[in-house]
């Protein structure tokens, strides 16, 4: 499961509006165990993404968040928000407001991850990146977000790897500029779903906050592709701790919910929280299985891997 299904899947849901017919939330609980009424069960603060629950909250998108909060998670994360309309996007953030979630990252529209990177000395790309930044600060009003995923794309092989690193850094910080005087905080995401990506690892990713400097530019960590791309989750998480504004998380192989695959995430989850993050999670994976027997494996797998 790469980006392009999360995005896709986000955008197919953004399809379905509030329209009240559906079920709500509060109907389709009976079965789902693990938050007594009133009480937060987790230590640190989970997003799930819009159709991990939609077997027991329906298709409706605002009652997808008023159930991910009835179970306890305090965050939303949704890739596709970019694509949704603007009155979509208002209603999202206000029941995020009701509900006192937190709106987690969205990823920035650039025109591409691929043929329009940052490594690149194109204007035209760097272009299209600006106008990005300026359309997610609206984005970002009408849902409360501060942070927004950015990916810079591919190498660019006829450079020098130097040369391409600098292009990068010129590139995010014309989009800092943007986003600085807003609050706004661009994440950057190393991945592993395929080896044309420019950006690959934790300490690279923290070289290159480093050279924008800015508050503005900071690190996602995605446990699942550091796990695939370098392993040594909590050394290297310690390294980089300085940039890290951000965690994502699934298990790997599988990319599905804690406890699916090789990570402790009860030890990773726990140093994480001993060093005093308090912001947000994001549970950028698959359910593995399917249906309501499915969603409920989620949350209590994220009761198992957050009970310490």
């Amino acid at each position: 499961m790469d980006r392009k299904n999360f995005l896709k899947n986000g955008l197919l849901a953004g399809s379905v509006m509030a329209t009240g017919v559906g079920a709500s939330s509060l109907a389709q609980t009976e079965t789902i165990e693990g938050r007594p009424e009133g009480k937060n069960d987790f230590n640190l603060n989970y997003a799930p993404h819009f159709g991990m629950f939609r077997h027991h909250a329906g298709d409706d998108l605002l009652d997808q968040l008023t159930f991910m909060a009835e179970r306890g998670f305090t965050a939303l994360e949704d890739n596709g928000l970019m694509g949704r309309n603007p009155e979509m996007q208002k209603k999202i953030g206000e029941r995020l407001a009701k509900l006192d979630m937190q709106m987690g990252v969205f990823v920035i529209d650039k025109g591409g991850n691929g043929a329009n990177t940052f490594a690149s000395d194109n204007e035209e790309h760097t272009e299209i990146f600006v106008n990005a930044c300026k359309e997610a600060v609206e984005v970002a009003k009408r849902v409360n977000a501060k942070w927004m995923t950015v990916v810079p794309g591919n190498f660019e092989r006829r450079l020098p790897m130097d040369i391409q690193t600098s292009n990068v850094i010129e590139t995010l910080r014309r989009g800092a500029e943007i986003l600085e005087p807003h609050g706004l905080v661009m994440v950057l995401e190393p991945l592993s779903d395929t080896p044309d990506l420019y950006l690959r690892t934790s300490a690279q990713t923290h070289m290159i906050c480093k050279a924008v400097n800015s508050p503005s530019c900071k690190i996602l960590y995605d446990i699942y592709h550091m796990q695939k791309n370098e392993g040594n989750l909590i050394r290297n998480i310690d390294l980089c701790w300085d940039e890290i504004a951000y965690f994502q998380q699934g298990d790997n192989p599988g990319r599905n919910e804690p406890g699916t695959g090789e990570i402790n995430f009860k030890n990773v989850f726990k140093h994480i929280h001993d060093k005093g993050f308090d912001g947000i999670m994001g549970m950028e994976h698959g359910n593995s299985m399917d249906g309501r027997e499915g969603e409920q494996a989620v949350i209590d797998a994220y009761l198992e891997a957050d009970s310490f």
